[in-house]
């Protein structure tokens, strides 16, 4: 379960990076209120996650879930540009995050 709770955490990481977005330097309320309550969430989760995974893989993993899924997000939702580096640094990003839960097996 700890590793679904992370994997929840991590969507709400993406979340509210998509929200701060909307909240267009903090003057729309809504986007705002949006983007502390995913912040939130995402803290809850990753709290309830540690309690199974050890914390550096965890958190290393929170954090690349956020990064790897907010850069596929800009690029196919935002016409962030996809070029080859991008695509190959985001493609690291996730083998890092594959090889840190292959060795906390």
């Amino acid at each position: 379960m700890a590793w679904v709770y992370l994997l929840l955490a991590g969507a709400a990481e993406i979340g509210w990076m998509i929200s701060l977005r909307y909240a267009e330097g903090f003057t729309r309320p809504l986007a705002l209120a949006a983007t502390v309550v995913l912040m939130g969430i995402s803290l809850v989760f990753l709290s309830l996650a540690i309690r199974t995974i050890p914390m550096g893989t965890a958190y290393a993993l929170w954090t690349g879930v956020g990064a790897s899924g907010i850069a596929i997000i800009g690029i196919v939702f935002y016409q962030e540009p996809a070029t080859l580096l991008r695509v190959a640094c985001i493609g690291l990003i996730i083998c890092g995050m594959i090889g840190l839960k292959v060795a906390s097996a």
